[in-house]
C-alpha cells in the first residue's frame, strides 16, 4: 500500500516503519512511502499508466540501513 507523504508518514519513515521512500525526479520532498512489495510496484505502475506514462521507470537505491529510495520517472 502506498502511503502519501504527510508529517505523520514522514515520522513513521524516520522511525523505520516503512522500507521504501518514494521520490520523483527533480523534487526534494518525497511523494510517499511503502513496504516495497510486488503489490506496491504494481500500484505505482498502474498510477503511472492512469496518468498517461507509457514506459514508467523506477530507479531503486538501497541505503546502508537496508531501507530503499525509489525514484519514479526520468
Amino acid at each position: 500500500m502506498i502511503h502519501p507523504y504527510n508529517n505523520s508518514t514522514q515520522t513513521r519513515w524516520d522511525h523505520g516503519e516503512f522500507k521504501v521512500q518514494l521520490n520523483q525526479v527533480n523534487n526534494t520532498r518525497p511523494i510517499g512511502f511503502c513496504d516495497g512489495s510486488a503489490e506496491d510496484v504494481a500500484e505505482l505502475l498502474s498510477i503511472a499508466e492512469d496518468e498517461g506514462v507509457d514506459d514508467a521507470k523506477i530507479h531503486k537505491k538501497i541505503l546502508k540501513t537496508g531501507c530503499e529510495i525509489w525514484t519514479l520517472g526520468g
